[in-house]
C-alpha cells in the first residue's frame, strides 16, 4: 500500500496501516538512533520512544514533510534528550577553549576517498571522532552527511535555521577533519 494510503487509514485508527508504517520504518529508526546515541539500549529506547510518539500523534501529522523527516525530528529530540539528562558527557564542547580547531592545520589526505573508506581501521577511527562530537553537532552531521538529507531538511528536522546547520555542520566537520588528523599524525610518530 503507498505509505499516504498507510498514514491515511492510521489516522483512521487503523492499526494494520500503523503496524505497516512501524515495521517499515523500523530499521532506518533504529539505525539513526543508534548513531546519535552510540548506545545499543538506548537506541532501542529512543525506537521505542519514537514508535510511541507516532502512535500517539500520527492524527496530528499534516503531511507538510515526509513521514521519514518527522520522524527524524522524534528520534533527533529524544537522542538529544538524553544527551542532556547524562550527568557526564564523552564528547568535547566547542566552548571550551581548550577544544578551539585550527583549520589552517588539517593536513592533506593523501589517498583517494574510496579507497580510504574501505579501511576498517579508517571506519572505527572515524566512527570514535564522531561518537567525541556533542549530540547537537552528530545529529547534524549524521543528517546531513551519513543519511543524505539536504540542509533545509536537516535545518526543519533540528527545528533550526539554515544557516545555523551550516555553521554546526561546518564546525562538526572541522572538528572530525581535526580528530582524524591529530590520530593520523600519532600513528606515523
Amino acid at each position: 500500500m503507498e505509505e499516504i494510503k498507510l498514514i491515511e487509514q492510521a489516522q483512521l485508527g487503523d492499526k494494520k496501516s500503523l503496524a505497516e508504517l512501524v515495521k517499515k520504518y523500523e530499521s532506518t529508526v533504529y539505525n539513526f538512533s543508534f548513531k546519535i546515541c552510540r548506545d545499543k539500549d538506548r537506541a532501542e529506547n529512543t525506537m521505542q520512544e519514537t514508535f510511541l510518539s507516532l502512535i500517539k500523534n500520527i492524527k496530528q501529522f499534516k503531511g507538510d514533510s515526509k513521514l521519514s523527516t518527522w520522524l527524524y525530528t522524534v528520534v533527533s529530540n529524544h537522542c538529544l534528550m538524553l544527551a542532556r539528562t547524562e550527568s557526564k558527557y564523552a564528547y568535547t564542547s566547542f566552548d571550551d577553549e581548550d577544544a578551539a580547531i585550527d583549520e589552517m592545520k588539517f593536513s592533506e589526505w593523501n589517498t583517494e576517498p574510496d579507497k580510504a573508506a574501505e579501511s576498517k581501521e579508517i571506519k572505527e577511527l572515524l566512527d570514535d571522532s564522531i561518537a567525541k562530537l556533542h549530540p547537537d553537532y552528530r545529529v547534524v552531521f549524521l543528517l546531513r552527511d551519513v543519511e543524505g538529507l539536504s540542509t533545509e531538511e536537516t535545518a526543519k528536522i533540528c527545528n533550526m535555521s539554515v544557516p545555523a546547520v551550516k555553521s554546526r555542520l561546518h564546525r562538526a566537520r572541522a572538528f572530525l577533519r581535526n580528530e582524524l588528523n591529530k590520530k593520523f599524525k600519532y600513528e606515523k610518530t
